[in-house]
């Protein structure tokens, strides 16, 4: 995917239900798994962000577990940007979508994680985390479309 689709206000193009599609790949040991899922993105009840809720399976292994996560992107530092938070208020990240790409960095203990999120059109888009360090060497692969509202 060598074009963009520019994105001027992430939180209003966020907002809304994704179909999600994961692929995880530990890079060291060859093990790969998939997640499948909706993300939705609610209005936070001050008003202030979206309350991000995913939920689905998470196969590893051949083992298939119920898998969910919440974090909450936040209005950002400047116009149309966000600050993503885990659920407990912990920083992540932060992400603007103006050009249509991003790239994030999260240390997490002696790992690195690198985000690089990518806007297709309106209704497709995805991220892809590389996870270094001495406790994970992981890529994460996220596929998201947008459900009919």
């Amino acid at each position: 995917m060598d074009e963009f689709w520019p994105v001027p206000d992430v939180l209003a193009h966020l907002a809304g239900s994704w179909r999600v599609e994961r692929s995880v790949r530990d890079l060291a040991g060859g093990d790969e798994g998939r997640f499948e899922g909706t993300t939705a993105f609610r209005p936070l009840e001050d008003g202030g962000g979206l309350l991000h809720l995913e939920s689905g399976a998470f196969t590893w292994q051949g083992v298939t577990r119920p898998a969910e996560r919440t974090l909450r992107f936040l209005p950002g530092s400047a116009p149309g940007t966000a600050d993503v938070r885990f659920a407990d208020g912990r920083p992540f990240h932060d992400l603007d979508l103006a050009t249509g790409r991003h790239v994030a960095d999260h240390p997490c203990a002696a790992d690195l994680y690198r985000g690089e999120f990518t806007v297709r059109d309106r209704d497709h888009w995805r991220t892809v985390w590389r996870v270094a360090g001495p406790a994970k060497d992981l890529l994460l692969t996220t596929e998201y479309v947008r459900e009919a509202p």
